[in-house]
């Protein structure tokens, strides 16, 4: 009432004062009354009904948004990211109420240096940037695909805690190749054609130049680029600016993490991951981006030298939409051409150019001494998951681990065996990856900050987890599993000597840091979504 008083809001307000846990409460009973459970998780129209009510909360009350989301992350995370928010991109012209974000258009070439400056904030630390060229598996949605930078940065938010007044949606509108948007009177976007070469990387470059001269400490997260040019803009930036992307290094990140804990599932330390034989389906950024860091894992456990980097390759077949790839393969992709196998090779074990993906994994399980195979389907959204965990464990039993990109629900094997159905989302490592470069105040995310991720979220389930084919942990335990990311992030970082501090911890301060005072700096820099006291009442 003192608060009211001073502020003159006597009168203009019920009588009485809620409480922060009675406002959530009234929030969910509202929400509540929309929940169906379907089998694999909320139908669509559903899902996207409770999209809306969620985001009319966070337009009206950021605060209890963020309340709501962080203790409900384990329900909400699939509405205000995969699957839902794919739902969410194809329908963003529609559903389009009020900007959240900056959009950067071919229309502003040469005006973006002065444009970032119309953005309200003076601090900015986490930037999510997409095209729209390849939004999860829907392809290119064009200006729409601004939900998926939305959606990520509300994860930064409960994952990380990220302060949300210091994030920042992009689009960078450089036209769709999307011939229904370039029809459709409602689309919000530019509607010509996509930008292509030297045109596009103008204006990437362009948009990347503004954000670091205003705001020199940002991390940038490139987010649903066409694999095209998710490499290209990888190895351009990736040296010089701060940043990092999520579909190539985060999924990768992920699937390294989920392997090292399907070994450990066998009963078998990780060390021996180069004894495992993967078969990549798919050769497009995600794919491509798996099987570099898995190599390089690989590689590392054999010597970390040159004759370990080659021998490692060994182990994996990459197939795509053409079958088997070889180095018979016409055209091929420069960044799959490691991964083709040698046609002297393939005659010897029947295989041929193109082969296809059931003949290769055949091929691949001869002589193989795994006890229990790992299949991850990891396309989203859910519907575009390769199979689904019902196929896989009638056909292989319960002797198997199961992962997949979008939530699923664990399959009842009967006789009170319970397949598991592991998540492996890249929430359990972006966050904290951008979390851990703020912190510790790195120039760059170097390899070995990303390895220091993948490997801490292997560990992170405990021998009596993994045996049981638990190799991801649950959502609900987000914020600790970003906390332990981050500090692995950190600790590698200080161990390269890229760290360069933060705010009041200089780099000199942070490398006498133990691991468990790294864990509780973390800590003490995540945002909580709390209500700031305004008036104090003199005692």
């Amino acid at each position: 009432m003192t608060e009211r008083d001073r502020l003159d809001l006597r009168g203009l307000l019920p009588p009485n004062v809620v409480s922060p846990d009675v406002q959530i409460e009234r929030f969910m009973v509202d929400l509540k009354r929309l929940e169906v459970h379907a089998r694999d998780g909320p139908s669509d129209p559903n899902a996207l009904a409770m999209w809306r009510i969620l985001n009319r909360l966070h337009d009206r009350n950021e605060t209890m948004y963020y309340k709501v989301l962080i203790a409900n992350i384990e329900e909400y995370a699939p509405i205000v990211y995969t699957p839902t928010v794919g739902l969410v991109c194809q329908n963003y012209s529609g559903l389009f109420r009020r900007p959240r974000g900056m959009y950067f258009s071919a229309q502003d070439r040469g005006e973006m240096m002065s444009m970032v400056y119309n953005w309200p904030a003076e601090q900015v630390d986490m930037i999510v940037v997409t095209d729209g060229s390849r939004i999860l598996g829907l392809g290119d949605l064009g200006v729409q695909g601004i939900g998926i930078a939305i959606g990520k940065l509300d994860l930064y938010v409960a994952a990380a805690g990220i302060n949300p007044q210091r994030v920042l949606p992009v689009m960078i509108d450089v036209g769709t190749n999307n011939e229904k948007l370039l029809e459709d009177p409602l689309y919000l976007g530019l509607q010509q054609h996509r930008l292509d070469g030297d045109d596009y990387l103008a204006v990437i470059d362009e948009f990347m130049e503004a954000v670091f001269t205003r705001w020199p400490n940002v991390i940038v997260q490139f987010e649903d680029f066409q694999s095209k040019w998710a490499f290209k803009l990888l190895q351009r930036y990736r040296t010089t600016y701060r940043m990092f992307n999520d579909d190539v290094q985060g999924t990768a990140g992920v699937a390294i993490a989920g392997l090292l804990g399907a070994v450990r599932a066998q009963g078998r330390p990780m060390i021996d991951f180069p004894k495992q034989r993967i078969v990549v389906a798919g050769a497009g950024s995600a794919g491509i981006g798996v099987l570099n860091a898995a190599r390089k894992t690989m590689a590392r456990m054999l010597g970390n030298n040159e004759i370990a980097f080659q021998s490692a390759k060994s182990q994996f077949w990459v197939v795509d939409a053409k079958g088997l790839i070889t180095e018979g393969r016409e055209n091929i992709d420069p960044d799959a051409l490691p991964f083709a196998r040698s046609l002297k090779e393939m005659d010897r074990q029947g295989l041929r150019e193109g082969a296809s993906l059931a003949e290769v994994v055949l091929e691949a399980l001869k002589g193989s001494t795994s006890t229990r195979p790992a299949i991850f389907a990891m396309s989203n959204p859910t519907k575009n998951a390769e199979c689904t965990p019902e196929e896989a464990f009638s056909i292989l039993g319960d002797n198997m681990i199961f992962a997949s990109g979008s939530p699923f629900s664990n399959v009842d094997l009967g006789n009170g065996q319970i397949g598991h159905c592991n998540q492996g989302n890249n929430m359990y490592l972006f966050p904290g990856i951008g979390l851990g470069t703020l912190l510790s105040g790195s120039r760059i995310v170097s390899d070995g900050m990303l390895q220091a991720a993948a490997e801490r979220l292997a560990t992170y389930m405990s021998e009596e987890e993994v045996l049981k084919g638990i190799i991801f942990p649950s959502i609900s335990r987000i914020r600790d599993i970003t906390k332990e990311v981050a500090a692995a992030v950190i600790e590698e970082a200080v161990e390269e000597d890229l760290a360069e501090g933060y705010h009041e911890m200089d780099a000199r301060e942070l490398r006498k840091l133990s691991p468990d005072e790294i864990k509780e700096y973390v800590v003490n820099n995540m945002w909580n979504p709390e209500y700031p006291t305004l008036v104090y009442r003199k005692e």
